[in-house]
Protein backbone atom coordinates (compact mmCIF):
# COMPACT_ATOMS: atom_id res chain seq x y z
CA UNK A 1 0.00 0.00 0.00
CA UNK A 2 1.49 3.35 -1.07
CA UNK A 3 1.74 6.01 1.59
CA UNK A 4 -0.73 8.87 1.71
CA UNK A 5 0.13 11.95 3.78
CA UNK A 6 -2.05 14.94 4.58
CA UNK A 7 -0.44 18.21 5.62
CA UNK A 8 -2.68 20.74 7.41
CA UNK A 9 -1.51 24.33 7.86
CA UNK A 10 -3.61 26.98 9.58
CA UNK A 11 -3.91 30.31 7.78
CA UNK A 12 -2.18 33.12 9.74
CA UNK A 13 -3.04 31.19 12.89
CA UNK A 14 -2.46 33.69 15.72
CA UNK A 15 -3.98 36.56 13.76
CA UNK A 16 -6.95 34.45 12.67
CA UNK A 17 -7.71 33.46 16.27
CA UNK A 18 -7.67 37.11 17.33
CA UNK A 19 -9.93 38.13 14.43
CA UNK A 20 -12.31 35.30 15.25
CA UNK A 21 -12.57 36.51 18.84
CA UNK A 22 -12.75 40.21 17.94
CA UNK A 23 -14.58 40.78 14.63
CA UNK A 24 -13.58 44.47 14.66
CA UNK A 25 -10.08 43.30 13.64
CA UNK A 26 -11.30 41.60 10.46
CA UNK A 27 -9.97 43.27 7.34
CA UNK A 28 -7.27 45.20 9.22
CA UNK A 29 -3.51 44.71 8.93
CA UNK A 30 -3.06 42.81 12.19
CA UNK A 31 0.49 42.14 13.39
CA UNK A 32 1.09 39.75 16.28
CA UNK A 33 4.39 39.99 18.12
CA UNK A 34 5.93 42.90 19.92
CA UNK A 35 4.61 46.46 20.00
CA UNK A 36 6.32 49.03 17.75
CA UNK A 37 8.30 50.63 20.60
CA UNK A 38 9.54 47.25 21.88
CA UNK A 39 12.27 44.91 20.81
CA UNK A 40 11.09 41.76 19.11
CA UNK A 41 9.87 40.23 15.90
CA UNK A 42 6.62 39.47 14.11
CA UNK A 43 5.18 36.13 15.21
CA UNK A 44 2.57 36.17 12.46
CA UNK A 45 0.36 38.69 10.70
CA UNK A 46 -2.88 38.84 8.78
CA UNK A 47 -2.91 38.64 5.00
CA UNK A 48 -3.84 42.34 4.94
CA UNK A 49 -0.54 43.12 6.68
CA UNK A 50 1.36 40.90 4.26
CA UNK A 51 0.26 43.16 1.41
CA UNK A 52 2.54 45.80 2.96
CA UNK A 53 5.49 43.41 2.96
CA UNK A 54 5.23 42.37 6.62
CA UNK A 55 6.37 38.79 7.23
CA UNK A 56 6.87 36.40 10.14
CA UNK A 57 10.24 36.78 11.93
CA UNK A 58 10.64 40.35 10.64
CA UNK A 59 12.00 42.89 13.11
CA UNK A 60 9.02 44.64 14.64
CA UNK A 61 10.40 48.10 13.89
CA UNK A 62 10.74 47.20 10.22
CA UNK A 63 7.15 45.95 10.29
CA UNK A 64 6.06 49.30 11.75
CA UNK A 65 7.98 51.18 9.06
CA UNK A 66 6.22 49.18 6.35
CA UNK A 67 2.80 49.29 8.01
CA UNK A 68 2.54 52.20 10.48
CA UNK A 69 -1.27 51.98 10.53
CA UNK A 70 -1.26 48.29 11.42
CA UNK A 71 -2.81 46.92 14.59
CA UNK A 72 0.03 45.57 16.76
CA UNK A 73 -0.72 43.03 19.51
CA UNK A 74 1.16 40.79 21.90
CA UNK A 75 0.52 37.07 21.34
CA UNK A 76 -1.69 35.15 23.75
CA UNK A 77 0.06 31.79 23.72
CA UNK A 78 -2.23 30.13 26.24
CA UNK A 79 -5.24 30.88 24.06
CA UNK A 80 -3.46 29.66 20.92
CA UNK A 81 -2.39 26.47 22.69
CA UNK A 82 -5.99 25.79 23.74
CA UNK A 83 -7.20 26.28 20.16
CA UNK A 84 -4.38 24.07 18.88
CA UNK A 85 -5.46 21.25 21.19
CA UNK A 86 -9.02 21.57 19.86
CA UNK A 87 -7.68 21.27 16.31
CA UNK A 88 -5.70 18.17 17.21
CA UNK A 89 -8.85 16.45 18.47
CA UNK A 90 -10.35 16.83 15.00
CA UNK A 91 -7.26 15.97 12.98
CA UNK A 92 -6.29 12.91 15.01
CA UNK A 93 -9.55 11.20 14.07
CA UNK A 94 -8.30 10.76 10.50
CA UNK A 95 -4.75 9.47 11.05
CA UNK A 96 -2.84 6.56 12.48
CA UNK A 97 0.09 8.90 13.23
CA UNK A 98 0.19 12.68 13.64
CA UNK A 99 3.29 14.85 13.68
CA UNK A 100 2.70 18.40 14.88
CA UNK A 101 4.89 21.28 13.80
CA UNK A 102 4.51 24.19 16.24
CA UNK A 103 0.88 24.88 17.18
CA UNK A 104 -0.65 25.37 13.77
CA UNK A 105 0.35 22.62 11.39
CA UNK A 106 0.56 18.86 11.23
CA UNK A 107 1.47 15.88 9.08
CA UNK A 108 -1.17 13.16 9.19
CA UNK A 109 -0.44 9.62 7.99
CA UNK A 110 -3.76 8.44 6.52
CA UNK A 111 -2.36 5.48 4.58
CA UNK A 112 -4.34 2.86 6.50
CA UNK A 113 -7.37 4.95 7.42
CA UNK A 114 -8.00 6.28 3.91
CA UNK A 115 -6.41 3.44 1.89
CA UNK A 116 -7.10 5.26 -1.39
CA UNK A 117 -6.17 8.69 -2.65
CA UNK A 118 -9.82 9.40 -3.38
CA UNK A 119 -10.78 8.73 0.22
CA UNK A 120 -7.85 10.85 1.44
CA UNK A 121 -9.24 13.68 -0.67
CA UNK A 122 -12.54 13.32 1.16
CA UNK A 123 -10.69 13.36 4.48
CA UNK A 124 -8.94 16.58 3.50
CA UNK A 125 -12.16 18.36 2.65
CA UNK A 126 -13.79 17.10 5.85
CA UNK A 127 -10.85 18.45 7.85
CA UNK A 128 -11.21 21.85 6.20
CA UNK A 129 -14.96 21.92 6.77
CA UNK A 130 -14.81 20.79 10.40
CA UNK A 131 -11.93 23.15 11.22
CA UNK A 132 -14.02 26.04 9.94
CA UNK A 133 -17.38 24.97 11.39
CA UNK A 134 -16.22 23.69 14.78
CA UNK A 135 -13.25 26.00 15.49
CA UNK A 136 -14.14 28.99 13.33
CA UNK A 137 -10.81 29.09 11.47
CA UNK A 138 -9.65 28.34 7.94
CA UNK A 139 -6.77 26.08 6.99
CA UNK A 140 -4.93 24.99 3.88
CA UNK A 141 -4.56 21.27 3.19
CA UNK A 142 -2.30 19.26 0.92
CA UNK A 143 -2.56 15.57 0.10
CA UNK A 144 0.42 13.73 -1.34
CA UNK A 145 2.50 10.58 -1.46
CA UNK A 146 5.19 11.99 0.91
CA UNK A 147 5.71 14.53 3.68
CA UNK A 148 7.69 16.95 1.52
CA UNK A 149 5.12 16.82 -1.26
CA UNK A 150 2.21 17.23 1.17
CA UNK A 151 3.86 20.32 2.70
CA UNK A 152 4.43 21.75 -0.77
CA UNK A 153 0.82 21.02 -1.70
CA UNK A 154 -0.63 22.82 1.33
CA UNK A 155 1.35 25.94 0.41
CA UNK A 156 0.25 25.91 -3.20
CA UNK A 157 -3.18 27.53 -2.84
CA UNK A 158 -2.96 29.45 0.45
CA UNK A 159 -5.02 30.78 2.13
CA UNK A 160 -7.97 28.41 2.58
CA UNK A 161 -6.59 26.21 -0.16
CA UNK A 162 -6.48 22.60 -1.23
CA UNK A 163 -3.98 20.90 -3.53
CA UNK A 164 -2.81 17.37 -4.15
CA UNK A 165 0.36 15.79 -5.50
CA UNK A 166 -0.31 12.10 -6.16
CA UNK A 167 3.10 10.99 -7.42
CA UNK A 168 6.81 11.85 -7.55
CA UNK A 169 6.39 12.86 -11.21
CA UNK A 170 3.67 15.35 -10.27
CA UNK A 171 5.94 16.77 -7.57
CA UNK A 172 8.93 17.16 -9.91
CA UNK A 173 6.80 18.69 -12.68
CA UNK A 174 5.50 21.27 -10.19
CA UNK A 175 8.80 22.40 -8.66
CA UNK A 176 11.59 21.64 -11.15
CA UNK A 177 12.06 25.24 -12.31
CA UNK A 178 11.28 26.95 -9.02
CA UNK A 179 13.70 28.60 -6.61
CA UNK A 180 15.61 26.15 -4.40
CA UNK A 181 13.75 27.48 -1.32
CA UNK A 182 10.69 25.53 -2.48
CA UNK A 183 12.48 22.56 -0.89
CA UNK A 184 11.73 23.00 2.81
CA UNK A 185 15.03 21.51 3.93
CA UNK A 186 16.82 24.42 2.21
CA UNK A 187 17.29 26.99 4.96
CA UNK A 188 18.77 30.46 4.68
CA UNK A 189 22.40 29.37 5.06
CA UNK A 190 22.04 26.49 2.61
CA UNK A 191 20.34 28.85 0.16
CA UNK A 192 23.18 31.34 0.41
CA UNK A 193 25.80 28.67 -0.07
CA UNK A 194 24.13 27.11 -3.09
CA UNK A 195 23.30 30.41 -4.76
CA UNK A 196 26.86 31.64 -4.27
CA UNK A 197 27.78 28.77 -6.60
CA UNK A 198 25.09 29.68 -9.12
CA UNK A 199 22.67 26.94 -8.05
CA UNK A 200 19.39 28.83 -8.16
CA UNK A 201 16.64 26.36 -9.06
CA UNK A 202 15.62 22.79 -8.29
CA UNK A 203 16.76 21.85 -11.79
CA UNK A 204 20.19 23.29 -11.02
CA UNK A 205 20.51 20.99 -8.00
CA UNK A 206 19.76 17.97 -10.16
CA UNK A 207 22.09 19.02 -12.96
CA UNK A 208 24.95 19.87 -10.59
CA UNK A 209 24.60 16.92 -8.26
CA UNK A 210 28.37 16.40 -7.69
CA UNK A 211 28.81 20.04 -6.66
CA UNK A 212 25.84 19.92 -4.29
CA UNK A 213 27.07 16.74 -2.62
CA UNK A 214 30.60 18.16 -2.37
CA UNK A 215 29.33 21.29 -0.65
CA UNK A 216 26.67 19.78 1.61
CA UNK A 217 27.59 16.12 2.11
CA UNK A 218 24.70 13.95 3.31
CA UNK A 219 22.34 16.90 3.28
CA UNK A 220 23.28 17.46 -0.35
CA UNK A 221 22.49 13.83 -1.21
CA UNK A 222 19.07 14.22 0.38
CA UNK A 223 18.39 17.39 -1.61
CA UNK A 224 19.28 15.64 -4.83
CA UNK A 225 16.86 12.84 -3.97
CA UNK A 226 14.10 15.40 -3.41
CA UNK A 227 14.64 16.80 -6.90
CA UNK A 228 13.55 13.39 -8.15
CA UNK A 229 10.57 13.31 -5.78
CA UNK A 230 12.15 10.74 -3.45
CA UNK A 231 11.20 11.20 0.21
CA UNK A 232 10.74 8.24 2.55
CA UNK A 233 10.62 10.21 5.81
CA UNK A 234 8.04 8.92 8.27
CA UNK A 235 5.32 10.79 10.11
CA UNK A 236 6.78 10.71 13.62
CA UNK A 237 4.62 11.78 16.57
CA UNK A 238 6.49 14.16 18.84
CA UNK A 239 6.96 12.98 22.41
CA UNK A 240 8.32 15.50 24.92
CA UNK A 241 10.03 12.67 26.77
CA UNK A 242 12.21 12.10 23.69
CA UNK A 243 13.69 15.61 23.88
CA UNK A 244 17.47 15.79 24.09
CA UNK A 245 17.56 19.34 25.46
CA UNK A 246 15.36 22.04 26.93
CA UNK A 247 16.17 25.74 27.01
CA UNK A 248 14.67 29.18 27.40
CA UNK A 249 15.92 32.66 26.55
CA UNK A 250 15.00 36.25 27.34
CA UNK A 251 15.41 39.30 25.11
CA UNK A 252 15.63 42.51 27.12
CA UNK A 253 13.81 45.63 25.95
CA UNK A 254 17.03 47.55 26.60
CA UNK A 255 20.58 46.24 26.80
CA UNK A 256 21.62 45.11 30.28
CA UNK A 257 25.04 45.89 31.75
CA UNK A 258 24.05 44.95 35.30
CA UNK A 259 25.55 41.49 35.74
CA UNK A 260 23.81 40.88 39.06
CA UNK A 261 20.50 41.25 37.24
CA UNK A 262 21.73 38.81 34.59
CA UNK A 263 22.61 36.27 37.28
CA UNK A 264 19.18 36.64 38.88
CA UNK A 265 17.49 36.21 35.49
CA UNK A 266 19.51 33.05 34.96
CA UNK A 267 18.02 31.63 38.16
CA UNK A 268 14.47 32.22 36.89
CA UNK A 269 15.36 30.64 33.55
CA UNK A 270 16.95 27.70 35.38
CA UNK A 271 13.78 27.16 37.42
CA UNK A 272 11.77 27.16 34.21
CA UNK A 273 13.91 24.62 32.33
CA UNK A 274 14.33 22.30 35.31
CA UNK A 275 10.59 22.21 35.88
CA UNK A 276 9.94 21.54 32.22
CA UNK A 277 12.38 18.62 32.22
CA UNK A 278 10.92 17.31 35.48
CA UNK A 279 7.44 17.29 33.99
CA UNK A 280 8.57 14.51 31.62
CA UNK A 281 10.86 12.75 34.10
CA UNK A 282 13.97 13.84 32.23
CA UNK A 283 17.44 14.35 33.66
CA UNK A 284 20.27 16.28 32.02
CA UNK A 285 24.02 16.07 32.38
CA UNK A 286 24.97 19.38 30.81
CA UNK A 287 24.17 23.09 31.03
CA UNK A 288 24.24 25.52 28.11
CA UNK A 289 24.42 29.30 28.02
CA UNK A 290 23.52 31.67 25.19
CA UNK A 291 24.39 35.38 25.12
CA UNK A 292 23.61 37.95 22.46
CA UNK A 293 25.42 41.23 22.99
CA UNK A 294 24.31 44.74 22.05
CA UNK A 295 26.24 44.49 18.76
CA UNK A 296 24.14 41.38 17.89
CA UNK A 297 27.14 39.07 18.24
CA UNK A 298 26.01 35.80 19.85
CA UNK A 299 28.00 33.18 21.70
CA UNK A 300 27.03 29.81 23.15
CA UNK A 301 28.87 27.94 25.87
CA UNK A 302 28.25 24.58 27.47
CA UNK A 303 29.65 22.29 30.10
CA UNK A 304 28.84 18.87 31.44
CA UNK A 305 27.78 18.74 35.04
CA UNK A 306 25.82 16.53 37.39
CA UNK A 307 22.70 17.38 39.37
CA UNK A 308 20.91 19.30 36.62
CA UNK A 309 17.66 18.60 38.50
CA UNK A 310 18.46 21.49 40.84
CA UNK A 311 17.80 25.04 39.55
CA UNK A 312 20.62 26.38 41.71
CA UNK A 313 23.15 24.02 40.15
CA UNK A 314 21.98 24.95 36.66
CA UNK A 315 22.15 28.65 37.57
CA UNK A 316 25.61 28.28 39.09
CA UNK A 317 27.01 26.59 35.99
CA UNK A 318 25.42 29.18 33.70
CA UNK A 319 26.73 32.05 35.84
CA UNK A 320 30.25 30.62 35.83
CA UNK A 321 30.18 30.59 32.03
CA UNK A 322 28.67 34.09 31.93
CA UNK A 323 31.35 35.57 34.19
CA UNK A 324 34.14 33.91 32.22
CA UNK A 325 33.27 36.16 29.26
CA UNK A 326 34.21 39.79 28.80
CA UNK A 327 31.58 42.03 30.34
CA UNK A 328 29.62 43.86 27.67
CA UNK A 329 26.01 45.05 27.40
CA UNK A 330 23.72 42.07 26.86
CA UNK A 331 20.66 42.03 24.61
CA UNK A 332 19.60 38.39 25.14
CA UNK A 333 20.44 35.69 27.64
CA UNK A 334 19.35 32.07 27.76
CA UNK A 335 20.17 28.80 29.48
CA UNK A 336 19.29 25.17 29.03
CA UNK A 337 19.89 21.58 29.99
CA UNK A 338 21.13 19.00 27.48
CA UNK A 339 21.94 15.28 27.27
CA UNK A 340 18.43 14.58 28.58
CA UNK A 341 17.51 11.02 29.45
CA UNK A 342 14.91 9.29 31.59
CA UNK A 343 16.22 8.92 35.11
CA UNK A 344 15.53 6.51 37.89
CA UNK A 345 16.42 8.58 40.94
CA UNK A 346 14.20 11.15 42.58
CA UNK A 347 14.43 14.71 41.27
CA UNK A 348 14.30 17.95 43.21
CA UNK A 349 11.03 19.65 42.26
CA UNK A 350 9.79 23.15 42.72
CA UNK A 351 7.35 21.79 45.27
CA UNK A 352 10.36 20.89 47.37
CA UNK A 353 10.74 24.59 48.09
CA UNK A 354 7.66 24.27 50.24
CA UNK A 355 7.60 20.59 51.11
CA UNK A 356 11.24 20.21 52.13
CA UNK A 357 12.26 17.36 49.79
CA UNK A 358 15.95 18.16 49.68
CA UNK A 359 15.93 20.49 52.65
CA UNK A 360 19.34 22.05 52.22
CA UNK A 361 19.11 22.96 48.56
CA UNK A 362 15.40 23.78 48.60
CA UNK A 363 15.97 26.21 51.49
CA UNK A 364 18.76 27.85 49.52
CA UNK A 365 16.43 28.24 46.55
CA UNK A 366 13.71 29.63 48.78
CA UNK A 367 16.17 32.09 50.32
CA UNK A 368 17.37 33.21 46.90
CA UNK A 369 13.83 33.87 45.71
CA UNK A 370 13.09 35.73 48.93
CA UNK A 371 16.20 37.89 48.47
CA UNK A 372 15.30 38.67 44.86
CA UNK A 373 11.70 39.38 45.85
CA UNK A 374 12.84 42.04 48.33
CA UNK A 375 15.42 43.47 45.95
CA UNK A 376 13.02 43.83 43.03
CA UNK A 377 9.77 44.36 45.00
CA UNK A 378 8.04 41.34 43.48
CA UNK A 379 6.68 38.14 45.04
CA UNK A 380 8.56 35.52 43.06
CA UNK A 381 7.43 32.60 45.22
CA UNK A 382 3.78 33.04 44.22
CA UNK A 383 4.82 33.57 40.60
CA UNK A 384 6.64 30.25 40.20
CA UNK A 385 3.86 28.82 37.96
CA UNK A 386 4.16 31.87 35.68
CA UNK A 387 7.77 30.97 34.92
CA UNK A 388 6.55 28.13 32.70
CA UNK A 389 5.00 30.63 30.27
CA UNK A 390 7.33 32.61 28.04
CA UNK A 391 5.18 35.72 27.96
CA UNK A 392 4.77 35.89 31.73
CA UNK A 393 8.43 35.13 32.39
CA UNK A 394 9.34 37.97 30.03
CA UNK A 395 7.05 40.34 31.93
CA UNK A 396 8.57 39.36 35.28
CA UNK A 397 12.09 39.93 33.95
CA UNK A 398 11.16 43.25 32.37
CA UNK A 399 9.64 44.39 35.67
CA UNK A 400 12.88 43.42 37.44
CA UNK A 401 14.98 45.26 34.86
CA UNK A 402 12.98 48.49 35.16
CA UNK A 403 12.93 48.29 38.96
CA UNK A 404 16.70 47.90 38.98
CA UNK A 405 17.08 51.19 37.12
CA UNK A 406 15.12 53.20 39.69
Amino acid sequence: MERIIIHVDMDAFFASVEMRDDPSLVGKPLIIGSLPHERGVVSTCSYEARKYGVRSAMNIKEAYRLCPDGVFMHPNYEKYKTVSEQLHVIWNQYATASEYIALDEAYLDVTRTAQTFERAREFAHEIKERTLNEIGLSCSVGVAYSKTAAKTASEEKKPDGYYEIPSPKDFVDLIIDRDIRVLYSVGKRTEERLKSEGIMTVRDIREREPDVVRMLGEHGKMLVQLTYGIDDSEVTPYRPEDSKSVSREITFQEDVSDYQLLQDVLLLISISVVERARRYNLHGSGVSLKITYSDMKSITRSRTTMFCDDPLNVRDAAVDMLLSQNRRPVRLIGAGIFNLTNKSVRQLTLEDVFEGGDRIRSKELYDELERMGKEYSIDLISRLPDMQRNDRLHRIVEYMRIHRLR
